[in-house]
């Protein structure tokens, strides 16, 4: 549970104590009677931050945007605005100062059309986004850069997130051949202290550097990875968290040979994991796995391919110590056949975090991108900028099976959505091409609601070919929290006198 859930939880508690609501959290009221079940209602404000794409000078970036629309009548019609950050550390005193507002990169309008911009060239700056009213529930930006020729060459997409105070990033590296980055984002107005933590192979990895590092407000900081220490390691956990503030946090990882791509961070730490939608033409898989508790964790090791669960040959299980990055090259482990990885614990339930890097392509026409481990789909789930051409859709289910309703909206240019059902077999992965909506002009965005059954895990591929170089990018598909809970609540003043 991280810093945010705890705030909120304590100021819930405190308002519950202060102003007698607190007999609608307990089974029974003060009258005897049962408290009505939370109601979930649509959010009402939305926050997403955008790094910066690129350093390259032939990077060209487009961002598009997408609310899903919703049968839920929001109080107002909304706005939502996606804006260049300052770059730097900013102005780390919280002053306000009166620079001239900066030209919005995007300005959706309503739900259910997806917005697109663009950026040229490596000076593009990192963005910030507020949404809310109507455009609040399940907003979703996606960012992709293409990058035709230099380190880092390839597809990179990534999808805008959520502020937060803390962050593990399992598969960055400081290896010669990488230049890995840090990108630290700040959406308040006041500045962000922040710690960035390296977990190698032998444990915890000193550097001074990495503590304190100011973010102003609503500024953007990248830090090179490498000049945190003056050791390479292939493999290693980021763990970034917050002293003050809270920020956005994403990995650019660049590679001379293997192109590069966003590593996301990692779901929470948990016994169980899944990482979704490895391509069936993969031909190197890398798992990287860290437990962040005091305890050793032993965790089997299984695919689940379009017929079921097999054990990868020779590594059916992982231990990963205490405090120490673990990894494994899987090789081509789809072997022709897409699948999803899942991991259990083979005794005690030990939280770890994990993701994977898969590497498509052979000798000097290799790319790579990243998987981490993710929440499952929940209610409802969106990625935007899927294409005409070379969006494919993963879905796994690794306990009992379920079915979901896939929702391809409008084009930014036109087009009219369209809507499939999937079903997916416990123990399965699920890999089809992305629907597409009729009439399609431009690129549009997917929506993948739970229908029934178990839970279902999910990621988009988008793939193009650059010069014979397999270029791709994969997202995972959680839950966009699109929905809040809020409890039924009826005033109780009796509390004030006992």
């Amino acid at each position: 549970m991280n810093r945010t859930t705890l705030s909120l939880i304590a100021a819930a508690t405190a308002l519950a104590a202060v102003t007698g609501f607190a007999a609608a959290t307990t089974p029974g009221g003060a009258d005897g009677t049962t408290a009505k079940a939370a109601a979930r209602l649509p959010v009402e404000r939305s926050s997403l931050l955008c790094p910066a794409p690129s350093q390259s000078d032939l990077a060209e970036t487009a961002y598009t945007s997408y609310t899903p629309a919703s049968q839920e009548k929001a109080e107002s019609a909304g706005k939502a605005e996606l804006v260049p950050a300052e770059t730097g550390a900013g102005d780390t005193d919280g002053a306000k100062g009166k620079a001239k507002k900066p030209k919005a990169v995007l300005t959706p309008k309503e739900p259910g059309k997806p917005v697109k911009g663009s950026a040229s060239g490596g000076d593009a700056p990192a963005a910030i986004g507020t949404a809310d009213g109507a455009l609040a529930p399940g907003w979703t930006v996606q960012q992709t850069t293409t990058v035709d020729a230099g380190s880092g060459r390839g597809l990179s997409g990534v999808n805008c997130s959520a502020p937060d105070t803390d962050f593990y990033f399992p598969g960055a590296s400081t290896a010669k051949e990488r230049s890995d980055y840090i990108h630290l984002t700040n959406p308040d107005d006041e500045a962000a202290v922040v710690d960035v933590q390296m977990y190698g192979p032998d444990g915890a990895i000193k550097s001074d550097v990495g503590e304190g590092i100011q973010i102003g407000p609503h500024a953007s900081v990248p830090v090179l990875l490498s000049t945190l220490t003056d050791k390479p390691y292939t493999n290693l956990t980021l763990h970034v968290t917050a002293r003050s503030g809270r920020v956005a946090a994403a990995v650019s990882a660049a590679d001379d040979k293997l192109g590069g791509d966003w590593l996301p961070a990692a779901a929470d730490p948990a016994a169980s994991l899944v990482l979704p939608g490895i391509p069936k033409d993969a031909t190197n898989v890398r798992l990287v796995a860290f437990a962040p508790g005091q305890d050793d964790a032993d965790l089997k090791v299984q695919l689940a391919t379009s017929s079921g669960k097999i054990a990868p040959a020779g590594h059916d299980t992982l231990h990963v110590k205490s405090g120490m990055t673990s990894s494994v090259d899987l090789g081509d482990v789809t072997r022709g056949d897409p699948g999803s990885l899942v991991l259990t614990p083979t005794d005690g339930a030990v939280p770890v975090v994990a993701a994977l890097r898969v590497t498509r392509g052979k000798g000097a026409d290799q790319e790579t991108a990243f998987i981490p481990a993710t929440r499952d789909i929940g209610a409802r789930a969106t990625v935007a900028d899927n294409r005409a051409k070379g969006s494919t859709l993963a879905l796994t289910a690794p306990g009992a099976g379920g079915k979901v309703k896939v929702t391809a909206s409008a084009g930014t240019e036109g087009g009219t959505a369209a809507t499939k059902e999937y079903t997916v077999k416990g123990g399965t992965t699920l890999s089809v091409p992305a629907p597409v909506p009729d009439g399609l002009k431009g690129s549009y965005a997917l929506t993948v609601e739970r229908v029934s059954g178990g839970k279902v895990y999910g990621s988009r591929m988008l793939e193009e070919k650059q010069d014979g170089v397999p270029a791709f990018t994969i997202q995972t598909l959680p839950d966009d929290r699109g929905t809040v809970s809020v409890p039924e609540a009826d005033e109780d003043l009796t509390v004030l006198q006992k």
